[in-house]
């Protein structure tokens, strides 16, 4: 068979005149199980983001220096980021050079010995090196899951395998309320909370040791039969004879192509700046939205709100967290039903209206004459912005990541842009409530809607739609960005 772009495996070309090769969510359990055992890493992302907000609070209770120091309790919390972002900066460079399986490995055996640290932390200095540990950790696995799952999927459900990691983190996120609740009456109730992160690590290491290595990875170091064993278990026969043909002419013609890929490169190709520019784009709005404004500060937003009791800001921070993790579900169906543009688009204008509304709250509140209105109305707010941002912004910055790039950048690519991510996120966490307390909570909640509408007009000007596309014809896209239709002669590499 000759391959022709409307032949191509997973084009929407190729499924026309083939339908009955066509791949669905559950229809292959070796695929799901691959990206539940690499979506470990998600959920060691999301809890390791969660568990730290009602642990310091025990903390403080142990450690009186971080009782008596604002700058101690900013440090424990933000350490794990700044560990995430070294991790996702040095995690793109090792799964080029070593795999994504080796990647993985390492984050784990990285994240259980921050684990153990934080655990068995004397003091809350020794806390602070274990929290940088497990950010480490976090960061590689941010970047290896995505493109490990992305490079095991058929390209018609790539976006809800992917969007499956977000799931993981979303229910880490939630997870971890669950097991701060549990050890609460429990001795040593903090070293708990955090020691009981490394299991999941143990557990994907353990599991991660029978699975094999990317098959597009595989390909690109020259490994052709383990990838073809790998492919076997992931095609039926005649769409493996497809995939294995089209694989073999196109990676390894770019094998041949590029051989050592450094950071300036990414710089020097138009289009993978384009690719590069897209990417990173959606992860920096996906954090300057506010996203994890919310998740890190919900109980201290109600409590803005009106509602002082604990209880009832922790309460309704843990049905937050359960929407957050519903909505991704909702959004792995979208995500190859809809598109990654549309979802991306109708997502980020619910969050406008959504922030519109919280600020108004906040504003009415001030006038002191509502009789507690303004407190549910934040709430409504609140619960808005999660029930639109999860199923859209929540996995659309990640699928989009793990596909856009060509192979032999998608590593490195991958690691720079959730450098992005985590490096937002880290400016947010660091300057939410500084914010509010000098321009107000109202306004602040507004310059995140601003923010918003700069995202709604990025996506529309810089994010193609790779819905159903091959790997191959999103590069197709960036050419034709870069260089114009009719400039076939141009190297797509640089």
């Amino acid at each position: 068979m000759t391959l022709t772009l409307e032949s191509l495996p997973g084009s929407s070309g190729y499924l026309d005149i083939y339908p009955e090769r066509k791949m669905y969510y559950f229809k292959n359990p070796y695929v799901l199980g691959l990206t539940v055992v690499a979506g470990i890493g998600g959920l060691l992302f999301g809890y390791d983001t969660g568990v730290i907000s009602g642990a310091l609070l025990y903390i403080k209770d142990d450690f009186e220096a971080v009782r008596n120091s604002s700058f101690l309790q900013e440090t424990i919390v933000s350490m794990a980021l700044l560990g995430a972002i070294a991790g996702a900066a040095a995690g793109g460079w090792i799964n080029d050079v070593y795999g994504r399986k080796k990647a993985t490995l390492l984050a784990d055996v990285v994240f259980v010995l921050g684990a153990v640290v934080m655990a068995a932390a004397p003091d809350p200095y020794i806390l602070i090196a274990g929290r940088f540990l497990v950010g480490i950790g976090v960061g590689v696995a941010s970047v290896t899951a995505p493109v490990y799952i992305a490079e095991s999927s058929p390209s018609e459900i790539r976006g809800g395998l992917v969007s499956t990691n977000v799931l993981m983190i979303t229910g880490g996120q939630f997870l971890s309320y669950l097991i701060n609740l549990a050890f609460t009456q429990v001795p040593g109730t903090w070293r708990w909370m955090l020691g009981v992160s490394g299991v999941p690590a143990v557990i994907q290491f353990a599991c991660m040791l029978f699975l094999p290595e990317s098959p597009r990875w595989l390909f690109m170091k020259g490994d052709k039969s383990k990838a073809i064993s790998v492919l076997s278990k992931i095609y039926d026969f005649p769409r493996l004879e497809d995939e294995i043909d089209y694989l073999s002419s196109q990676l390894e013609e770019e094998r041949r192509k590029v051989k050592n890929i450094s950071y300036l490169d990414v710089f020097k190709a138009k289009e993978i700046r384009l690719a590069f520019l897209a990417g990173a784009g959606l992860q920096a709005f996906q954090q300057f939205t506010g996203i994890n404004t919310v998740m890190y500060y919900s109980p201290t937003i109600v409590q803005m709100a009106g509602f002082h009791s604990n209880e009832l800001a922790l309460l309704l921070s843990l049905i937050i967290a359960a929407m957050n993790a519903a909505g991704t579900v909702l959004g792995i169906y979208l995500i190859d039903h809809v598109g990654r543009k549309k979802l991306a688009i109708s997502s980020l204008s619910g969050v406008i209206v959504s922030l519109a509304i919280l600020s108004g709250a906040f504003f009415v509140g001030q006038s002191g004459s509502t009789n507690g209105l303004d407190g549910w109305i934040a709430v409504i707010g609140l619960a808005l912005y999660i029930a639109f941002f999860a199923p859209g912004m929540g996995p659309v910055p990640w699928t989009v990541n793990s596909e856009i790039y060509p192979e032999a950048y998608r590593g490195i690519c991958s690691g720079m842009s959730a450098t992005v991510n985590w490096v937002s996120n880290l400016i947010v966490a660091q300057t939410f409530l500084s914010l509010a307390e000098v321009a107000g909570t109202g306004p602040t909640f507004l310059i995140l809607a601003g923010i918003a509408v700069l995202a709604v007009l990025f996506v529309v000007m810089y994010v193609p739609e790779t819905q159903g596309l091959t790997f191959e014809e999103v590069e197709r896209i960036w050419k034709e960005r870069a260089w114009g239709r009719d400039s076939n002669t141009e190297s797509l590499l640089g």
